[in-house]
C-alpha cells in the first residue's frame, strides 16, 4: 500500500535526547534545592511518549497541583536552553539520509507529546526543518496524541499516512486516529506494521533499533 504521507515522532524515533532532558531538568531542580527530585536517563525512558502534563504528575507526584505544573514548566524551559546549549549529537544513524530520501515520495510531518518549541528544536539541530511539510505537539493542542494526529491531518488535507513511532502509546494514538503505525519491537528487534508490511518503498524509520536498514523483517516474537 502506498501511502500519501508519513508522520513521525521524535522521541525515541529520530533522536534519543533522554539523557540531555534529564540534565536539563536537573540543572532548575538543583537550583530549587529539589535535588531530591533528580531524574536520570533511565527515569525518563519510562515517561517520554506520555503528555506533558502525566510526565509532571509522575516526576513531582509528592507536589501538589497546580504546583507541580508549574515547576514542569520550569524545568521544560531549562531543557530548552540546555538542549539549544548542546551540540545535541543524539540523532540515530541515517536518519537525515533516509528522511531525504522519503521526502522524493512523501510529505512528511511530525507529531509529539512534546512542548511547544521541541519539534522547531529537534529539526534545527539535525538540518532536516525543510524536508517537512508542518507539524504539532501537545504543547499546541493540549490533547493527547490520537487527536494531535487528526488535528495535523484535518489541517494539511493529509487522505492517508502512516505514523512512525516507538511506544506503545504511538501504537494506541495510531488507533484513534484511524492510521495504520510502523514500529520497531523493543524485545527482539524485528520490524512490524500494523496490516500490511511496509515494502522497501515504503520505508518507515524502525525507531527502536538505532539502525535504518531499508527492508521489512518478520517479527519473531
Amino acid at each position: 500500500m502506498q501511502y500519501e504521507s508519513l508522520i513521525f515522532d521524535i522521541d525515541g524515533t529520530l533522536w534519543d535526547s533522554t539523557a540531555l532532558v534529564a540534565e536539563g531538568y536537573n540543572v532548575q531542580l538543583r537550583k530549587e534545592g529539589l535535588d531530591h527530585l533528580c531524574v536520570t536517563r533511565d527515569d525518563l525512558l519510562k515517561l517520554f511518549g506520555r503528555t506533558m502534563a502525566a510526565i509532571a504528575d509522575a516526576m513531582f507526584e509528592t507536589i501538589p497541583a497546580p504546583e507541580r505544573y508549574a515547576l514542569m514548566d520550569r524545568c521544560i524551559d531549562s531543557e530548552q536552553e540546555y538542549l539549544w546549549a548542546n551540540e545535541c549529537d543524539v540523532y540515530y544513524p541515517g536518519v537525515k539520509e533516509t528522511l531525504e530520501e522519503l521526502k522524493k515520495s512523501y510529505r512528511l510531518f511530525i507529531v509529539s507529546n512534546a512542548q511547544c518549541g521541541y519539534p522547531e528544536l529537534c529539526m534545527e539541530k539535525l538540518g532536516i526543518a525543510h524536508l517537512f511539510g508542518g507539524h504539532l505537539c501537545y504543547g499546541d493542542t493540549g490533547t493527547e496524541k490520537g487527536e494531535t494526529i487528526l488535528e495535523l491531518m484535518r489541517r494539511h488535507q493529509i487522505t492517508d499516512a502512516v505514523y512512525i513511532g516507538d511506544t506503545q502509546g504511538d501504537l494506541e494514538a495510531c488507533e484513534e486516529a484511524g492510521i495504520k503505525s510502523h514500529e520497531k519491537c523493543a524485545n527482539c528487534n524485528s520490524v512490524r506494521a500494523e496490516g500490511n508490511p511496509v515494502t522497501d518503498e515504503e520505508l518507515a524509520i524502525p525507531a527502536t533499533g538505532h539502525s535504518y536498514a531499508s527492508s521489512y523483517t518478520a517479527p519473531t516474537c
